[in-house]
């Protein structure tokens, strides 16, 4: 079968669709069709070799979270879905691998029927990442919570399941983005130089809690909290530095990961209320997939880059 991988650190180029062997579902997994699958931005700082010193590679490290497809195997112990079944979900840790024909899913969900299969493709990674980062802040209804670097894939999902959990929520993006993160239940500002004051400008009474989803700002965001535990960040390895928890975004473990399963059946429940879209950015064929890689790694993507396969 067809699997994306990459053997060596650089540039997209480095990036090849390979001819590998079929997986099979282990104990507790399901092996889909897969129809379509997500870039991961963690995935491109991997093959950049910007996180080498930080995450270990061994090559040829085939990439890809999370998917969306038709079961076609289903391991030992599985209940609750059947073969034809179209899900969406996230690929074991050990093996990642969801880039390819055919993907071995960890954790998974019914794919809801709002939903195209493009943006179920880009879901699981970001709804599990959006549910990690607000149960442990506790966000509730009440709260302000400030979306550092809102319009991307997991900002954009935690904009809505901060939302839907009655918080009120600001959001950073450019400019060219504010009427997006508008639609989404976000109030938009700028981030940069003088983002302090205009979060204060638009909450007066203090934000309780920050997501941050880029980057290079933790000091302004402990500063709007006050607190360094009140900050938690996907994308700033300095974190520690500052006292800041960085949550790993990683794919389920072995067998049905609880909090990820959680997390796709509270994405299950929204969409079929209306109130979850997963943006897509751009799809790409997998035979394409450097130039997703390119579009990943300019950062001016807005929602999911997906691959259709």
């Amino acid at each position: 079968m067809r699997a994306v991988r990459f053997s060596s650190y650089g540039p997209p180029s480095v990036v090849e669709v390979a001819d590998v062997p079929l997986p099979y579902a282990g104990p507790g997994e399901i092996r889909v069709t897969v129809r379509t699958s997500a870039i991961s931005p963690g995935e491109i700082r991997l093959r950049s070799g910007e996180l080498r010193d930080v995450v270990p590679v061994k090559f040829p490290f085939r990439t890809g979270f999370d998917a969306a497809g038709v079961v076609d195997e289903i391991g030992s112990g599985v209940t609750g879905v059947s073969l034809g079944d179209p899900v969406f979900g996230m690929a074991p840790a050990a093996t990642r691998g969801a880039n390819a024909d055919f993907a071995v899913l960890a954790a998974w969900a019914p794919k809801p029927p709002e939903w195209s299969w493009a943006e179920a493709g880009g879901a699981a990674g970001a709804v599990e990442t959006a549910t990690r980062v607000l149960d442990r802040l506790a966000v509730r209804a009440g709260q302000t919570v400030l979306i550092q670097g809102a319009a991307g894939g997991a900002g954009s999902v935690a904009v809505q399941f901060a939302a839907a959990r009655g918080a009120r929520v600001l959001g950073t993006a450019s400019p060219g983005n504010h009427d997006f993160l508008r639609s989404l239940g976000a109030e938009p500002t700028t981030y940069g130089p003088g983002l302090v004051e205009r979060v204060r400008a638009l909450a007066p009474s203090g934000v309780d809690a920050v997501f941050d989803c880029a980057g290079g700002a933790l000091p302004d965001l402990i500063t709007l909290t006050g607190d360094p535990a009140s900050v938690v960040t996907i994308a700033d390895f300095a974190a520690a530095a500052h006292g800041v928890h960085l949550s790993h975004g990683s794919p389920a473990g072995s067998g049905a990961d609880p909090l990820a399963s959680h997390a796709l059946a509270i994405a299950v429940r929204l969409a079929a209320e209306g109130r979850l879209r997963i943006p897509v950015a751009a799809t790409f064929p997998l035979g394409e997939v450097a130039a997703a890689h390119e579009l990943c790694e300019s950062r001016h993507a807005r929602g999911k880059i997906v691959l259709l396969h």
